[in-house]
């Protein structure tokens, strides 16, 4: 290694995992990337998605100058004039239509960026808009619906403590692929893997035989949107044999009568053809969770993007505490981050827990939830006219139009916009149609700091990252965030983004001072600061490690701040001060899975799910040639005994129509999925004209989501349905 190359640390910013990373540099040159052996929580572990931050950092197709739309093409233009053209545009719409005719779409990277997570309120709250949509309402929301009626926060999410415990049951969750998802893990293959070394059992449930389930004990294919009748049948059996056992946990529950009264509905006879899993199988299932020393019952995606993803989500929980393994060291835990955690700060008032919406979509009724309101509305909004119609969207950091539901129908509404702009790394699928884009700085390019993943870690840790190499020209994403909030409260593209900074650390240590520490300590403390850093610091020194940016400057490897603690009950945000297991809108929602249980026969048609690609996290990694070489990873798998059936063969290609679309992807013939399902992977579909992505041209695929229909959701949290789409297969 020569004199001039250097090795910095990092955490890699492209999953929930936190991976750190060992990076070689020479001047602003990334020569190498490898794990960083020391890293307190990954121990050297990388997947295969850390070289394509390489890829992404050196792509041409990049962004790195702001492109401004003129006689219909979008043409580079400089930051002021960029500014200049939004305010030009969108300010009359606001001022002629209101607020609300402006939405908001937020992808999931913003969740891996400290400064949107920072800055995201502060420029939401100037825009004053109640269109707003995420990435949440397509993947996670039921799960923290669940969590906020039962916990009282919706980031009180239990996760399973995969270090200590002895028997793990999951559910449509893949983490040896995703390394967690609601649960930050890196290396889950690993952690899997020694939960059987010492003697423990790993099940999986899943309508497709993973990655996760080769590693496991057992696999049980199940029917695509039953888990909920799967649970239900866990907890009757539990309850019914005498074997469930809060322990403790009893007294500080709330409705443990209520649940073993709805469960015994739903005894595993009954369930049993609709699942696809033999009652007998079931009663076991639950007989070993409730018979473990230690156990946790861990659910993702395939539970939560489907039409029972809160009933899933609860009843998950249910289990834990029946099972006594919630908050016990091997069972579901709750994390404590260094930083932001909202269940750890002081309660100012009585706890407010759940609240009821808000506000309904103007045209569906469908109720927001915690400030969002479903992404699968959004064309409707646009489409539909009257007052509150949309007629200006704001992407960041979100592809929509490969990521959303009936991805056909959100196209054809937003090409009617009056103006878009999008803040994106990239000329995408979505970002084409926009009037200006705003380029975003390379990860190495920015500092790093996981605010929203480490209060969903299996193991308390803390990780700051400065920028690995110089800004490329690309202003911080908070300057950018800020000039927009200047734009929205009537400043003009040109306020003074460090006054406004200013104002946001000062609001930041009022909410977050204590009789510990006061606002204007924290504000003396972070002097010389700003931007991120000194928020960071300011939240740092508030919470309950007492920690500061300057002790995390000098440990590039993370701070290990030690194995999940029990922490009930002074986590609890409900009214009532416990958990509520049976809240009422849950419980009323019950109703619906009744009637789907006694619908008559069980559906004889495909149903499609999506898959997950360990090289394959979001649409944007496509580009990256680490990412997308080898096999055609877009292909629509089909059991052999639907192949058969429908006379499709192995690297044929077949027709797949729903409701809302047809495409033609190539057909995978394999036992891997189960009898009557189909699998294609999201965030494919990469040829469009006007699309600047040439390494994806080249791997195109097929957009899922044209299949997907806007029309199914979770009535309680919105969550669009991607998992269990009736759908028709023909050879092409």
């Amino acid at each position: 290694m020569g004199e001039d190359v250097e090795i910095r640390y990092r955490t890699c910013p492209l999953c929930e995992a936190t991976c750190g990373l060992a990076i070689e540099v020479r001047g602003d040159d990334i020569l190498r990337i490898t794990g960083d052996e020391e890293d307190v929580f990954s121990r050297g572990y990388i997947c295969p998605k850390a070289h394509g931050l390489k890829a992404l950092h050196e792509d041409p197709d990049r962004l790195r100058t702001p492109l401004v739309r003129h006689a219909g093409e979008l043409i580079p233009a400089s930051w002021d004039d960029a500014f200049a053209e939004i305010d030009r545009r969108l300010s009359p719409i606001i001022s002629a239509y209101g607020r609300d005719a402006v939405a908001v779409y937020l992808g999931n990277p913003n969740a891996h960026n400290l400064s949107s997570l920072l800055y995201g309120p502060l420029w939401l709250k100037a825009l004053g808009t109640r269109n707003v949509y995420s990435a949440s309402t397509v993947d996670q929301m039921p799960k923290q619906v669940a969590a906020a009626h039962m916990f009282g926060h919706l980031l009180s999410v239990p996760v399973p403590d995969l270090d200590r415990t002895q028997h793990l049951l999951l559910l449509g969750a893949n983490p040896a692929v995703s390394n967690g998802s609601l649960m930050t893990a890196p290396d889950a293959r690993g952690r899997i893997r020694r939960i059987r070394e010492r003697g423990g059992k790993v099940v999986v449930v899943d309508p497709r035989r993973t990655r996760t389930a080769e590693l496991a004990d057992e696999h049980h294919f199940i029917r695509p949107g039953t888990d909920a009748l799967l649970l239900f049948a866990l907890v009757h059996t539990l309850v019914a044999e005498g074997l469930a056992d809060p322990g403790p946990l009893a007294d500080l529950c709330n409705g443990l009568e209520e649940v073993e009264a709805l469960a015994r509905e739903f005894p595993p006879e009954a369930v049993a053809e609709r699942c696809g899993i033999p009652a007998g199988e079931i009663r076991r299932l639950a007989r070993e969770l409730a018979a473990a020393e230690r156990a946790a019952v861990y659910a993702r995606i395939g539970t939560t993007a489907q039409q029972f993803g809160t009933l899933a989500s609860w009843l998950v929980d249910v289990l834990n505490v029946l099972t006594g393994n919630l908050d016990r060291e091997g069972g579901a835990m709750f994390p404590l981050a260094a930083a932001g955690q909202p269940n750890a700060r002081p309660q100012r008032g009585p706890a407010k827990g759940a609240r009821p919406p808000r506000w309904h979509s103007r045209v569906r009724g469908l109720p927001e939830t915690f400030g969002e309101l479903p992404v699968a509305c959004l064309a409707e909004e646009i489409e539909t006219s009257g007052d509150g119609q949309v007629r200006a969207l704001i992407t960041v950091a979100g592809n929509p139009l490969v990521s959303t539901p009936n991805a056909g129908r959100l196209e054809r509404a937003i090409r009617t916009l009056d103006f878009m702009v999008s803040i994106d790394v990239y000329v995408n699928e979505t970002t084409r149609y926009a009037d200006v884009v705003l380029p975003a700085p390379s990860p190495f390019a920015r500092s790093h700091y996981d605010l929203a993943l480490y209060q969903l870690a299996v193991r308390n840790v803390a990780h700051y990252s400065p920028p690995v190499v110089a800004d490329d020209g690309v202003p911080e994403e908070w300057r950018t965030l800020l000039r927009l909030a200047g734009i929205f409260a009537g400043q003009g593209p040109d306020a003074d983004v460090d006054a406004l900074d200013d104002m946001v650390a000062a609001g930041l240590a009022q909410r977050e001072a204590s009789e510990r520490v006061s606002a204007e300590e924290l504000l003396r403390a972070s002097e010389g600061l700003r931007g991120p850093e000194r928020l960071l610091d300011m939240l740092l020194r508030a919470g309950p490690y007492g920690l500061s940016l300057e002790e995390l400057r000098a440990a590039p490897h993370g701070i290990d701040l030690w194995p999940l603690k029990p922490r009930l009950p002074e986590l609890l945000r409900t009214p009532s001060g416990k958990i509520e297991l049976a809240p009422e809108p849950i419980v009323a929602d019950v109703e619906r899975l009744r009637r789907f249980l006694s619908d008559g026969p069980v559906h004889d048609g495909l149903l499609l799910i999506g898959r997950r690609d360990l090289r394959s996290n979001n649409s944007w990694m496509h580009n990256l040639p680490p990412l997308v070489k080898g096999r055609d990873r877009c292909t629509v798998w089909v059991h052999p005994h639907d192949a058969a059936r429908l006379g499709l063969r192995d690297g044929g290609r077949a027709r797949v129509r729903s409701r809302t679309g047809t495409l033609e992807a190539p057909v995978e013939v394999t036992d891997a999925i189960m009898p009557g399902v189909v699998s294609i992977p999201h965030g494919w579909g990469h040829d469009a004209p006007g699309v600047r992505l040439s390494v994806a041209a080249e791997h195109a695929g097929v957009n899922s989501n044209l299949l997907a229909d806007e029309e199914l959701l979770d009535p309680l949290s919105g969550n669009a349905v991607l998992n269990g789409i009736p759908v028709e297969l023909e050879p092409a």
